[in-house]
């Protein structure tokens, strides 16, 4: 994994982002918030892309210290991403292209210069736990969950970088249990698993938390906290070229795949056969 901001950015998906994402800097700390609170912050393409934009943004500013992600409303930090775009999945090239777009965007959030906090309240599941995941400190509300409930929902799977990332911050045992038992984790217990730092009781007090972190943050020796992120990166056991795609397809072109997004828009329970 390379250890600079660098990335491909879809500056035209990005720009399409429009409102679904706000960011704003005051006095050196980057504040960014998933702004579609009426469908839980769901992640659109044009979010992620944006996100990314920002990240790489971020990191080539001196007079950013730190960045601050956040959800709008007391809902969601982010649901996990907006399950109407798989509706045209019908080939290959779209599975892998997703993952491959959900595997940079997120690596230009983790490879940010500054510390990134995440700032949650409510729900944080699938890709928004993923971005979580990827932020060096999370703070949540007492009443947030956690979780990538997909074995029950989509009948998906995770790449292989985030079954990685996710198994670095709470251990591949944790891991299993999060993706067997699909089951969403209210924060004392992710706070327990090591998938976030701190709570918070009132859903109020969490983005003044997370930005009072930021700015402590933001006096620290800047180099000094780059260097803990690149050498705890570069400890993660790096993976081979395109491992995982033959997990990803298998899941993705599934018949099984098809009745769980069906399931999912038509708010009916699926039926998995297993093929």
């Amino acid at each position: 994994m390379s250890d600079t901001p660098e990335t491909i950015i879809d500056a035209d998906l990005a720009a399409g982002a429009g409102d679904d994402i706000l960011y704003e800097v005051r006095d050196g700390i980057g504040f960014l918030t998933f702004n579609r609170p009426e469908k839980r912050n769901s992640m659109t393409f044009e979010m992620y892309e944006r996100m990314a934009q920002i990240c790489v943004e971020v990191s080539e500013k001196r007079d950013i210290r730190a960045l601050v992600l956040t959800g709008a409303g007391d809902k969601a930090f982010a649901a996990g991403t907006d399950m109407s775009q798989f509706r045209v999945f019908d080939k290959e090239e779209d599975a892998l292209g997703y993952e491959a777009r959900i595997d940079r965007v997120l690596g230009a959030l983790e490879r940010c210069k500054v510390p990134t906090i995440a700032a949650i309240r409510g729900a944080c599941a699938g890709g928004g736990a993923g971005i979580a995941a990827c932020c060096d400190l999370r703070i949540a509300a007492r009443s947030s969950k956690f979780g990538f409930p997909i074995a029950r929902t989509l009948g998906n799977c995770l790449s292989m970088m985030n079954f990685a990332r996710l198994a670095d911050l709470i251990g591949s045992a944790r891991a299993k249990e999060l993706i067997f038992l699909a089951k969403m984790i209210e924060a004392p217990k992710a706070l327990e698993y090591g998938f976030i730092s701190e709570v918070v009781d009132a859903p109020e007090d969490v983005l003044p938390r997370a930005e009072e972190i930021a700015r402590e943050v933001a006096t620290y020796a800047p180099l000094t906290l780059l260097a803990a992120k690149v050498t705890l990166r570069r400890l993660r056991t790096e993976l081979p070229p395109g491992g995982g795609k033959d997990m990803m397809l298998m899941c993705y072109m599934s018949e099984d795949f098809r009745e769980g997004m069906d399931a999912f828009l038509t708010k009916r329970s699926p039926v998995f056969k297993g093929k």
